[in-house]
């Protein structure tokens, strides 16, 4: 075989693309990114960890409505609390009112 032939040039490639299909096998099997031909990375697409990810944004997105109105709740709680004269002549004028 003569080293500076075309065939040499062809062994070469086909030595390359082996050794990159058999490193994409053995990095899809243990569950790693896969290469693709210009270095980028492709990660492996698991529905599960998607859905997840999905239910606990909803989830965040709910508690922090319900964060947000106990907040409300407290700070009409802090006025009523702190509001002791106002609040005990409103409160003898609403049940004047009443009678």
């Amino acid at each position: 075989m003569s080293w500076g032939g075309p065939s040499f040039v062809v062994l070469i490639i086909a030595v390359m693309t082996v050794g990159w299909l058999v490193n994409n096998w053995i990095r899809a099997r243990h569950g790693y990114p896969l290469e693709d031909e210009w270095g980028g990375k492709s990660e492996k697409a698991d529905l599960d960890s998607q859905r997840k990810v999905e239910l606990l944004t909803s989830e965040n997105e709910q508690l922090t409505g319900k964060i947000s109105r106990l907040e409300e709740r407290i700070s009409v709680l802090e006025r009523i609390a702190t509001d002791k004269e106002s609040s005990a002549a409103r409160l003898s004028d609403e049940i004047d009112k009443l009678r």
